[in-house]
């Protein structure tokens, strides 16, 4: 006995058109990709039977999209209808309540001696509030819907100068455009740790990383005075064994030395880059004809200076696997990058910041307590020297 006639489909030229796009979509879902095919196979006249052995599908498939779309023609009438699925056992009152304790305080919701919230924590206070005990791979789930990870917190630093603009401009013209007749240099310091690891450094192995001693015995420090020329990238570097004005004075004489001619020094609000009691850099500059001019990164914002960039190379190239048994080995190792940097990879960083930003843009996360990583990845990019 023949069954029943097929649902015929009568199609708009439109949403033909339609049909043959999702048809032969390459990215489309191929349910969806499929149901399309039986819906234009339909509006040919084939039959249910003739459809399922040209998609390689059962006849029930073939008839349930074609009544479905029958009864409502259009694409919406290819997707999966809602399920009702299993009734949620957690009211939404109760789901509102975790959102709302998780960004709470948790000393404030009365778990003492605690100032970030655990998934235990949270399903201990949810049950005082609301009398309702939940697990807490139901906590993160509820968390995870909402994207919060209140047990999670990343370190910043807020630049409060409330002239930041106007100290920022002048710096970022100098990257862009450093004057012809004006040596540009960034100059700071950083400490050097002369570490010892007792056993070297296992290379990498196909499925399995490199490994490196996490014990290490100290041989004392170092400083590292540098200065990072705009215009070429060269880096102009000195190891010191402390930080004080008067050795700041010395390398700066030594500075004075390298470069004729003007030279803008950029650098951090640190105390010993400021005159003093004793006019230090008054007098440098009264010594030096007054071709040395001084500019002030904004507080909290050394990462404005480029030399910090130049650092955290070296940090990474020398400093963070190297193992050092003395002061005078690691300086060795910096200098000789140093040297090597100069002949073969200087070259200056292309300035993307263009120093204006709104007052509450002006926080930047720091990683670690290290080079704040957010202006430094997306404002600068590196650039061969032309």
């Amino acid at each position: 006995m023949p069954g029943p006639a097929a649902t015929p489909i009568v199609l708009s030229s439109q949403l033909e058109a339609d049909l043959v796009a999702l048809a032969s979509s390459q990215r489309a879902p191929y349910a969806q990709v499929r149901r399309a095919r039986i819906i234009l196979l339909a509006a040919d006249g084939f039959s249910n039977a003739e459809i399922a052995r040209w998609l390689c599908t059962d006849e029930k498939t073939a008839r349930r999209w074609r009544d479905r779309f029958a009864a409502a023609p259009g694409l919406a009438a290819l997707q999966d209808r809602r399920r009702s699925g299993r009734p949620p056992r957690i009211a939404p009152a109760v789901r509102a309540k975790v959102i709302s304790l998780a960004c709470d305080r948790p000393a404030d919701c009365k778990a003492p001696f605690r100032l970030v919230w655990t998934r235990k924590s949270l399903a201990d206070a949810v049950a005082k509030a609301t009398d309702v005990r939940m697990s807490e791979s139901e906590i993160g789930r509820i968390l995870s819907a909402r994207e919060l990870r209140p047990h999670r917190v990343r370190p910043w630093l807020h630049c409060q100068d409330p002239a930041f603009n106007e100290k920022i401009e002048p710096i970022c013209r100098l990257y862009i455009e450093p004057p012809a007749d004006t040596a540009v240099l960034c100059i700071d310091e950083k400490r050097l740790f002369a570490r010892k690891h007792p056993a070297e450094l296992q290379l990498a192995r196909p499925g399995e990383p490199g490994h490196v001693e996490f014990e290490y015995s100290r041989h004392g420090s170092s400083v590292l005075l540098a200065a990072f020329e705009v215009r070429t990238g060269k880096v102009f570097g000195n190891c010191r064994d402390r930080r004080t004005g008067d050795d700041l004075v010395e390398y700066m004489e030594l500075v004075a030395a390298q470069y004729d001619g003007k030279v803008c020094v950029i650098w951090d609000n640190l105390n010993v880059h400021y005159d003093g009691a004793d006019k230090r850099w008054s007098r440098f500059n009264e010594r030096h004809g007054g071709r040395f001019e001084f500019i002030y990164t904004p507080k909290h914002a050394s990462w404005t200076n480029q030399v910090e960039i130049w650092f955290s190379i070296l940090h990474r190239r020398v400093l963070k696997h190297g193992s050092f048994g003395s002061v005078e080995a690691v300086n060795r190792e910096v200098l000789g990058f140093i040297d090597y940097w100069n002949d073969n990879e200087a070259h200056p960083f292309r300035w993307k910041f263009r120093g204006t930003t709104k007052p509450h843009q002006r926080g930047f996360v720091r990683h670690h307590g290290r080079t704040p990583h957010r202006p430094l990845d997306r404002l600068w990019a590196p650039e061969q020297a032309a």
